[in-house]
């Protein structure tokens, strides 16, 4: 390590932390066992500084008046840099100086749980041409996402997520082709998802939820082969889904809770056959639950609560043996419900189907102890019975023998009876 390097180091560490005296604790760094710093052999055959990591025990921590050191991006061979609930009382904002040349072996840069953090993400990011992990996420950045993010080429993953941004997620997304995830959750985002978002062809996770965006899913996420997560809950999104949906074979996540959808339940979903987790509560989707869903044979869970869904249950959904979690309350669902008492102990309290007026429980199958929100079709404490097709409950073979006999012992009594009386009558003649 040269002159320069090593007292651009103890500037920065003066500047962040206050554990120790860096200068007289560790003259040598790279030489010193010294927590959250790591050297790297450089083509000079010298030891460099090239990952720092602060805020998080054991790693050195941040004293309170810490702020963002610009003066870190002097450090030549720098790959990862790491702050962690590292500016909490102090405001700082990210700043980059204006050229940044030495900073181009930067690969990885994480700023997370920074309340202090704020301000927005200078245009400067995109002279850090070697980024390949951008965690800006937990902090308090704001303004719009600047469209020089996007000319990261080599941007593997993007995180701005619980943040303060504004605006329309940028039409330039489309140019980071070689993004694996995207996280732009818990933001002010307004407008509609862009459809260069289907130019993404190595996306596996994308997450927009919590945000305001408007409009339909577009088209072109049909593209998206590699798509294992998606989240878009908590938005404004409406309009009909892609038909190109289905064409998501590695999909395992789809999340997509409180939206304002307002369209018959999409039967595509039942083409994903990997799909583990499927939520699509509080989004006012109608019609009925579709078939296709039986064949979701990975599905673990499935949240359909607070819509507006009638018909029957499917039958096939009580095939499926990973099912652990089913919510299907507060929904117009009829008739009877498919599911017998093995399946519903399985899931316990994870299987919840109240508030669907028309849904009434099978009373030959035993649910002693078992709760789901549902009454036995045709009992007297079930308002539902003419909504719900009800039957009359058939009994058990121990009930309808128990049944037969003491109909036996009563019509024995009654003629007993009858023939004491016919025999006092004879003796009162007499």
């Amino acid at each position: 390590m040269d002159p320069f390097e090593m007292e651009t180091l103890f500037k920065v560490m003066d500047m962040v932390s206050s554990d120790k005296n860096w200068r007289l604790t560790y003259p040598s760094p790279c030489k010193s066992p010294w927590i959250g710093l790591e050297c790297k052999q450089g083509k000079d055959n010298h030891l460099h500084v090239s990952r720092l990591d602060f805020g998080s025990p054991p790693n050195p921590t941040c004293k309170q008046t810490s702020t963002f050191p610009s003066l870190v991006f002097d450090l030549p061979y720098l790959q990862s840099l790491f702050f962690l609930h590292c500016f909490t009382n102090t405001k700082t904002t990210i700043s980059l100086p204006f050229t940044i040349s030495s900073a181009s072996s930067l690969q990885q840069l994480s700023l997370r749980s920074n309340p202090s953090l704020i301000g927005q993400i200078p245009p400067q990011v995109s002279s850090l041409n070697s980024l390949q992990i951008l965690t800006l996420s937990q902090n308090k950045l704001s303004g719009k996402i600047p469209v020089q993010i996007f000319t990261l080429s080599s941007l593997i993953h993007l995180d701005l997520s619980y943040n303060l941004f504004t605006g329309s997620v940028p039409n330039q997304v489309g140019m980071l082709r070689n993004l694996v995830g995207l996280d732009l959750s818990y933001n002010s985002l307004t407008g509609m998802i862009p459809p260069t978002i289907g130019q993404l062809g190595l996306l596996q996770k994308l997450d927009l939820s919590s945000n305001q965006l408007t409009g339909p899913v577009p088209d072109t996420v049909e593209a998206l082969n590699s798509l294992v997560f998606v989240a878009l809950s908590n938005n404004r999104l409406q309009g009909q889904f892609p038909k190109g949906v289905s064409k998501l074979h590695n999909l395992q996540y789809f999340l997509m809770d409180d939206n304002p959808m307002s369209i018959p339940l999409p039967y595509e979903f039942g083409r994903l056959l990997r799909l583990q987790e499927l939520r699509l509560a509080n989004s006012g989707y109608s019609g009925t639950i579709p078939q296709s869903f039986a064949q979701l044979q990975n599905l673990t869970t499935l949240s359909l609560q607070n819509n507006r869904l009638s018909g029957p249950i499917p039958p096939g959904l009580s095939t499926l043996s990973h099912l652990y979690h089913l919510n299907l309350s507060k929904n117009m669902l009829s008739g009877v419900v498919p599911f017998n008492a093995e399946f519903c102990r399985r899931l316990g309290r994870n299987l919840d189907l109240n508030d669907n007026l028309g849904l009434c429980l099978d009373g030959s199958e035993a649910l002693e102890g078992v709760k789901i929100g549902v009454d036995v079709c045709g009992s007297n404490n079930n308002s539902r019975s003419s909504t719900a097709g009800s039957v009359i409950n058939p009994l058990k073979k121990s009930e309808a023998h128990h049944h037969h006999y003491q109909f036996g012992l009563s019509t024995l009594l009654l003629s007993f009876i009858v023939l004491i009386i016919n025999i006092l009558s004879t003796w009162a003649v007499l």
